[in-house]
């Protein structure tokens, strides 16, 4: 085989391998437990001072502010990823002051979220770093096992 064709090879394989790695970094989903309890907790009192004037004490909504459980929400998320809403959240909330939140609150309000979607949990908790957010995915509904 000659040196080109060798180096041909070797470069399809590996952008082969990083199209799989890529594919796997998106194979987790919120149905996997991706926040605890604890953080969940920590949520929930944040979510109470800075969020809940405005989408409801129960997160379903307020006269200008959308629902935050339930089928529309859920829909509206269905095939983001994590690091969407994050990003939003960071970006326009509180709507009257935004960017006000640090990431690690973000994060933990976040969690609070999903617990109140009844998403599970798990033992680790939500990251705060938007890079390893995007390769969560946001499913609306409990993906199938697949064979």
């Amino acid at each position: 085989m000659s040196r080109r064709r060798v180096l041909l090879c070797f470069v399809v394989t590996c952008a082969f391998v990083a199209f799989l790695r890529a594919q796997d970094s998106t194979s987790r989903s919120v149905w996997d437990g991706v926040y605890n309890d604890t953080q969940a907790n920590r949520g929930g009192s944040l979510y109470g001072e800075q969020c809940a004037r405005c989408h409801g004490a129960s997160l379903t909504g307020g006269e200008d502010a959308p629902a935050l459980v339930g089928g529309v929400f859920l829909s509206n998320w269905n095939g983001l990823t994590l690091g969407d809403l994050f990003d939003r959240v960071r970006v326009s909330m509180p709507a009257d002051q935004p960017g006000r939140l640090r990431r690690e609150q973000i994060a933990d309000i976040l969690a609070y979220v999903l617990k109140a979607n009844e998403f599970p949990t798990g033992s680790a908790e939500l990251d705060y770093r938007v890079e390893y957010l995007k390769q969560i995915r946001f499913d609306a509904t409990k993906p199938e096992k697949q064979k």
